[in-house]
């Protein structure tokens, strides 16, 4: 049974990009791997959405898995200690968390725990990120790197966390700012340690390459780079600049752009060291990649190296750059924040209903049926091989020549529906004679009238707005049912009242595909979809787009006996809380309502019970989430 569903899940790639943290158990479940206990059962993910669903807990659900979140970290730091021990990097590797990649205080407290014994620091841009490092527990040698614009309040705050303890470096992002740490730094006594941001030449390449060279937003070039040094010791600052950052770029593709980066960005330490600079640390940024395809290649949604070479080529460009420098080997510093929070959260909604573009049932001939109609039937006798793309090409000259004739009012609505019914029977014999590219996805050419539309309960601007935004790719597949062949080919659209709200475009396993494999609705259950690997970036950056807010979002730990303990709850965003976003009063659209009410039982149109009824059910509504909430699963819909 087991192999019987791997074969079914085949379709999906999982196998490709799942990195050992999915299988599909004998029920035909996806099930989430115990990575740190090889030995111990899966544990289902339908049984974790139906358990979460009996504490009332529904989808759409942003589930968190603990472990997954604690493996990346640990990984990272073992591939770096393994590199550094291969290629002999005298430095240490102090990695940070750039808090912008997500912000979530469960997501922070977790890895600040998690790194505690590794010095796992922070990275931050903002004042309210910056507040937020610093209600964190560091350990002593775990960094805060202060990055981004900084005004004289952030500049102040940064400068006294010293005192309390942070090991806080300040990177200067430009020539003004450094004027303003170097006067708040005066005022208050406090000496403080400095970074610079320098832009390097090296272009990468991905969807963030614009991040990266010359023509990034923020950093020093060389001129900028000069006078700055000629600044830090006109006044006595030149000791306190410790760090050289340079950020690589963003889920950078081509390990070759990384190496090339990493070196000219060694080539920068050792001249700034060579005017003076007593640097001790080299941060190189983001840059390290998720392979959200499986396909191990660089282009903009995966990667053409594992992290143990991202480790291992840093580690080696470092040593050799820096041994024919003769400087020591500096503390390195990455900010690695996608790899190490991407793989940790999955994002889980069910399919409300579908529109179907086939249908087994075939119209019977009428006397009375226009020529047309009778033409477009007779389609069905010439389905072959030798004759498919002459039979395709016909059926939708009949059908539009059809459709033309009701606009015009030359045959009624119950012609019109029979002609449509006709062509759905055809696509079905369409679909049967063709055998669909299953395993890929996209469909054969004659076969786009085929892809059906699943409706999620689900906002893609909220919940995936990098799918809305650029195009990002995130794994997705049912996470039932995997033990029975997928029989229809869809694409997904949201709950949204807006044509862009949809996914079509897919991970398949063998490449990217234009349709996913599905299976049919049962009126008897729920069919849960499965977007995997969206713990960066995605839930800040989500928009309230017909005001569909958060979805809940559960951690979970997974206590190897096959089951899992919720570790937390977040619950979803109410109308009410919506609302309050816009500068909505909820009580006073309710007093609002209430007013209109009483008007119209004024006005005898609503009587009394009426009233309590409509009160009572703005009410609830308030309350209550902003997601459909189905009493049972609605069955399949024809096209609308």
């Amino acid at each position: 049974m087991k192999d019987a569903c791997i074969d079914f899940a085949a379709p999906y790639g999982m196998t490709q990009w799942c990195d050992g943290l999915l299988t599909v158990d004998p029920s035909g479940a996806v099930a989430l791997c115990q990575t740190e206990e090889p030995s111990a059962p899966p544990v289902s993910l339908p049984q974790i959405v139906d358990a979460l669903n009996q504490r009332g807990i529904s989808a759409p659900i942003l589930l968190r898995v603990q472990p997954f979140l604690d493996r990346s970290l640990k990984r990272l730091h073992a591939a770096f200690a393994a590199a550094f021990a291969e290629v002999g990097y005298q430095g240490v590797y102090r990695g940070v968390f750039p808090i912008k990649v997500n912000q979530q205080a469960e997501v922070i407290g977790r890895l600040v725990e998690v790194g505690r014994s590794s010095h796992y620091g922070l990275e931050v841009g903002s004042k309210p990120e910056l507040m937020i490092a610093l209600a964190q527990s560091l350990s002593d040698e775990g960094l805060l790197i202060c990055n981004g614009a900084k005004d004289e309040a952030f500049i102040r705050l940064a400068l006294l966390s010293r005192k309390a303890g942070f090991n806080t470096i300040i990177v200067i992002e430009s020539l003004r700012e450094f004027d303003i740490i170097r006067r708040v730094s005066t005022s208050l006594g406090i000496r403080p340690l400095l970074g610079v941001r320098v832009k390097l030449t090296e272009r990468v390449g991905g969807k963030w390459q614009a991040s990266s060279g010359d023509r990034s937003a923020f950093g020093l070039g060389a001129l900028d780079l000069v006078t700055l040094m000629e600044e830090l010791k006109a006044t006595a600052f030149l000791d306190c600049l410790v760090l050289q950052h340079t950020h690589l770029g963003s889920q950078v593709p081509d390990i070759i752009d990384i190496r090339r980066a990493t070196a000219e960005a060694c080539r920068f330490y050792a001249e700034l060291t060579a005017m003076g600079a007593p640097l001790t640390h080299i941060d190189l940024g983001g840059g390290l990649g998720v392979d959200y395809t499986g396909g191990r290649c660089s282009d903009g949604n995966s990667v053409n190296y594992t992290v143990q070479e991202y480790c291992t080529n840093i580690a080696e460009t470092l040593r050799y750059a820096m041994d024919a420098a003769g400087l020591a080997h500096p503390v390195l510093v990455t900010e690695s924040g996608r790899y190490v929070v991407a793989h940790s959260s999955i994002f889980i909604f069910d399919v409300l209903e579908t529109t179907l573009y086939d249908s087994p049932d075939k119209p019977t001939a009428l006397a009375d049926d226009h020529h047309l109609l009778s033409d477009l039937l007779a389609v069905e006798g010439y389905i072959n091989g030798t004759r498919m793309q002459e039979a395709f090409n016909d059926a939708v000259y009949y059908r539009d020549e059809l459709r033309a004739l009701f606009r015009r009012g030359q045959i009624g609505l119950a012609q019109m529906a029979r002609a449509e019914q006709s062509f759905l029977y055809l696509n079905a014999c369409f679909k049967k004679a063709t055998e669909l590219d299953g395993p890929r996805g996209s469909v054969h050419p004659q076969a786009g009238p085929f892809v059906d539309y699943y409706h999620g309960n689900f906002s893609l601007f909220q919940s995936l707005p990098d799918v809305w935004a650029i195009d990002q790719l995130h794994p997705m597949m049912p996470i039932q049912r995997l033990n029975e062949p997928p029989d229809r080919q869809a694409v997904f659209s949201d709950i949204t009242c807006d044509s862009d709200g949809k996914i079509d475009r897919f991970v398949l396993a063998e490449g990217i595909g234009d349709a996913l494999p599905v299976h049919r609705l049962r009126d008897d259950e729920t069919y849960h979809i499965g977007v995997f690997f969206i713990g960066a970036y995605q839930e800040t950056l989500g928009d309230l787009h017909n005001l569909f807010g958060d979805a809940p979002v559960v951690t979970i730990s997974l206590d190897g006996e096959g089951g899992f303990t919720i570790e937390h709850e977040t619950e979803g965003d109410s109308i009410a809380e919506v609302l309050s976003y816009f500068e909505y009063d909820p009580s006073a659209c309710l007093d609002a309502f209430r007013r209109t009410v009483e008007q119209a039982v004024a006005k005898g149109r609503l009587s009394t019970a009426e009233r309590r009824m409509m009160i009572a059910a703005y009410k609830d509504s308030l309350s209550g989430n902003t997601y459909f909430n189905p009493a049972s699963p609605i069955a399949s819909q024809p096209p609308r």
